[in-house]
């Protein structure tokens, strides 16, 4: 567990000034998004990784809780759950079926399957498919393709762990997605909403780029964010 802490440590400095988001040595901000559901998103680049790779730090009321890493298709390649422990997940290697971003642009739609290892012992295997709808939403000035999903994560019996179906968005420049109204499956079987859009975009140079702190649906009473395992750019898994 040390490790994992220095590991975290390493990717996720504490901000150099209360409620600004500073980004690893190495690494620099490109966007901050804030969302729905009292969450907001520095996403970040590292001239270490390989070219394509992207950084998300999410934060709600009580700092940081989700960070996670892609690849130029938009695959899910590492995360770190932030809660009581820190849990890393990884993609495993040699996909049946690997996300691409590449083939949901060009034929409008991706299917895929593949096994995520956590390091508390858990593996899963997830299938599904996202399609684009044909739609696009413009969001704080930003134009954005609306996208339909839905995928199904069993253990390696297939045990059924969790279900989501909805409505994401993504910006084919950027290569990410964004999260969506959408339905989750809950523990008695029955799917419940929820809806994490983004409300706001901020880039270099605007006020609230970098910024820590929450602004939507935000109760002061609210306990910490669950981050739900396929919420805004695919990589909550």
């Amino acid at each position: 567990m040390l490790k994992q802490m220095l590991i975290v440590a390493a990717l996720l400095p504490a901000p150099a000034v209360a409620g600004a988001f500073s980004p690893p040595e190495g690494c620099t901000t490109y966007l901050t998004v804030q969302s729905r559901q009292c969450r907001v998103s520095n996403h970040y680049t590292c001239s270490a990784d390989p070219a394509g790779d992207k950084w998300r730090a999410d934060f709600d009321q009580q700092g940081p809780f989700f960070l996670s890493r892609i690849n130029h298709e938009a695959e899910w390649i590492e995360s770190y759950d932030l809660g009581d422990g820190v849990v890393r997940q990884t993609l495993d290697a040699d996909p049946v079926d690997p996300a691409s971003f590449s083939e949901l642009l060009s034929s409008g739609t991706d299917t895929f399957q593949f096994n995520l290892s956590r390091d508390n012992g858990e593996r899963t295997r997830v299938n599904g498919f996202d399609t684009l709808t044909g739609r696009s939403v413009t969001i704080d000035g930003v134009t954005l393709k609306e996208t339909q999903f839905e995928f199904t994560e069993t253990d390696q019996t297939g045990v059924v762990l969790r279900q989501s179906r909805g409505r994401e968005y993504i910006h084919p420049e950027m290569r990410m997605f964004f999260s969506g109204p959408s339905e989750w499956r809950g523990p008695d079987g029955d799917f419940l909403p929820t809806d994490g859009s983004p409300v706001e975009f901020m880039f270099p140079g605007e006020p609230g780029f970098e910024a820590t702190e929450p602004l939507f649906d935000c109760d002061p009473l609210m306990t910490r964010a669950v981050p739900s395992q396929k919420d805004s750019s695919h990589d909550h898994l």
